[in-house]
């Protein structure tokens, strides 16, 4: 959840979007895992995250068992089914690990549903309160792109940990924080043809409005392109960029998420961090793969982005890409996929006033990708 000072200056950031879907933040992700256990400890070492919450057999929860994980303003749950029957394991077959909820923090879960899907959403879950001794909360969903679902939370009238059926996790085993702060956007990829189709739906369906897009001219190499459209809510804290494959000479990045999550879905989550040398080090140093820039790419950085205020020599060491708009700048570096399936990847980005996505880096970050699927066999 966004509730810092520096969201606040987002308030008025895009007009032309609708509030008839107040959205206060992103207060959860959860991701659908093989082994919920294990991936926690992995995005603890390797990303940071502390040990927040847990839900399963101990706590009432006989399907399912969830870790939840948080670093400053990010939320992360980690849920694995129990047994045979979970459809979880449906989901897990189709798409390997990966994003199945986006929440969104809300002042009325209720409203939010009736507002959505009387514009034509499709409902995933009605209003729901779920109470315990610590208060209750309400929750309701809707479905969006391939399988993944929005779920509105309610939490006003709520003192409990997370949310009901979960208990405090307590574990000694909590490395440091390598600073990331909140989630500054979300990537969907979806199927040929059916970005303006998701784009509509954000607009029709949640208010949102366009904040930019980038077409095959934007987004291409000598082998591949895509095109990205962003979507983005009234006070600007949820930003959902869609991309869909385009016309090239060989596969895109986006053809090979889609063949191998077997349809559409969050491709990558950005994270901020106030120091981008000080994280990507961290997590390197705790055996996090980045995408690798070639040396060359920072031969003319200043060139083309002007003064920064960091050297140039740390960020060549770590391979950070550098770009500016009319606001000022921004640092970001991609970590390779974190699952075995060729999917979902982290986005560590620094603005330093720039509110662009990195256009001027599209070229370079998609040869490195090219790179990785070359090498993978796929491009």
């Amino acid at each position: 959840m966004i509730t810092d000072t520096t969201s606040l200056k987002l308030e008025k950031e895009n007009p032309d979007a609708e509030d008839f879907l107040p959205l206060l933040g992103t207060d959860y992700v959860e991701f659908y895992v093989g082994n919920a256990k294990q991936a926690a400890h992995y995005y603890k070492t390797a990303f940071g995250f502390q040990s927040f919450a847990y839900a399963g057999l101990e706590t009432g929860m006989k399907d399912r068992s969830s870790y939840v994980i948080t670093q400053d303003k990010i939320k992360i749950v980690l849920t694995s089914p129990l047994n045979a029957e979970s459809p979880i394991n449906d989901h897990l077959a189709k798409h390997g690990d990966g994003v199945k909820v986006v929440a969104l923090w809300v002042d009325d879960a209720t409203k939010s549903w009736e507002e959505t899907t009387k514009r034509g959403a499709k409902s995933y879950m009605e209003p729901t309160k779920e109470e315990d001794q610590h208060g209750y909360v309400v929750r309701s969903g809707i479905h969006t792109y391939g399988d993944t679902v929005h779920i509105f939370v309610e939490r006003s009238n709520y003192n409990g940990v997370f949310l009901p059926n979960y208990r405090k996790w307590e574990s000694h085993y909590n490395p440091a924080p390598v600073g990331l702060k909140y989630v500054d956007h979300m990537v969907g990829n979806v199927g040929w043809g059916e970005m303006n189709k998701w784009v509509e739906f954000y607009a029709k369906v949640m208010g949102f409005a366009q904040l930019i897009s980038f077409d095959d001219k934007d987004i291409s190499t000598d082998y591949t392109a895509l095109m990205s459209k962003v979507m983005s809510n009234g006070n600007g804290r949820i930003k959902f960029p869609i991309n869909e494959p385009a016309e090239g000479k060989k596969k895109s990045q986006i053809e090979e998420y889609i063949d191998f999550y077997n349809g559409a879905g969050v491709q990558h989550i950005a994270v901020a961090t106030d120091n981008i040398i000080h994280t990507v080090s961290e997590m390197k140093n705790r055996g996090v793969e980045f995408l690798y820039v070639p040396s060359n790419y920072y031969d003319d950085l200043l060139d083309r982005v002007g003064e920064i205020d960091e050297d140039i020599e740390p960020l060549k060491e770590r391979g950070i890409l550098v770009d500016r708009d009319d606001e000022g700048y921004l640092l970001q570096l991609f970590t390779k996929p974190q699952m075995d399936r060729p999917t979902l990847f982290f986005e560590i980005i620094q603005r330093k006033g720039a509110k662009s996505f990195g256009k001027g880096n599209f070229k370079a970050l998609f040869e490195a990708i090219e790179r990785e699927q070359e090498v993978r066999g796929t491009l």
